[in-house]
C-alpha cells in the first residue's frame, strides 16, 4: 500500500493550497481517508476526515469554514483544500487510510493503519 501525498508548499496568510492524496495496493473504496498534520515541536493531530463514500466528513475545529475535504473514488484519491491559510497552519501533513466496512468519518489517528510521507506546508505572514 502506498500513499503519496503531493501540493504542498509555502503560501502567503490568507492564500490558499489544494492538497492530494493518491493511494495504490489497496481497494480505495473501502477505506475511510484522513488528514493529519505536526508542527515542529508538536505532536500529530486530526485535521480532516472522509468517509468511505464522501458523504461524512469531519473537521478539527481551527480549519472549520477553511478546510474542505473530499475523494475521488475513480481516481483513488483524496483531496484537501485549504483556504484562509494561517501562520500557525503551517506543518507537515500526512494522509491516512483506515478500512472500515461501515461509512464514518474516523478522527483518531490510532485507527489508521496506512500513512503517507507527508508534504510539507508553509504559510507566511
Amino acid at each position: 500500500v502506498q500513499l503519496q501525498a503531493s501540493g504542498g508548499g509555502l503560501v502567503q496568510a490568507g492564500g490558499s493550497l489544494r492538497l492530494a492524496c493518491a493511494a495504490s495496493g489497496l481497494t480505495f473504496s473501502g477505506y475511510g481517508m484522513g488528514w493529519f498534520r505536526q508542527a515542529p515541536g508538536k505532536e500529530r493531530e486530526f485535521v480532516a476526515a472522509i468517509s468511505r463514500s464522501g458523504d461524512y466528513t469531519n473537521y478539527e475545529d481551527s480549519v472549520k469554514g477553511r478546510f474542505t475535504i473530499s475523494r475521488e473514488n475513480a481516481k483513488k484519491t483524496v483531496y484537501l483544500q485549504m483556504n484562509s491559510l494561517k501562520p500557525e497552519d503551517t506543518a507537515v501533513y500526512y494522509c491516512a487510510a483506515v478500512y472500515m466496512r461501515g461509512d464514518y468519518a474516523r478522527v483518531g489517528q490510532e485507527e489508521y493503519t496506512f500513512w503517507g510521507q507527508g508534504t510539507q506546508v508553509t504559510v507566511s505572514s
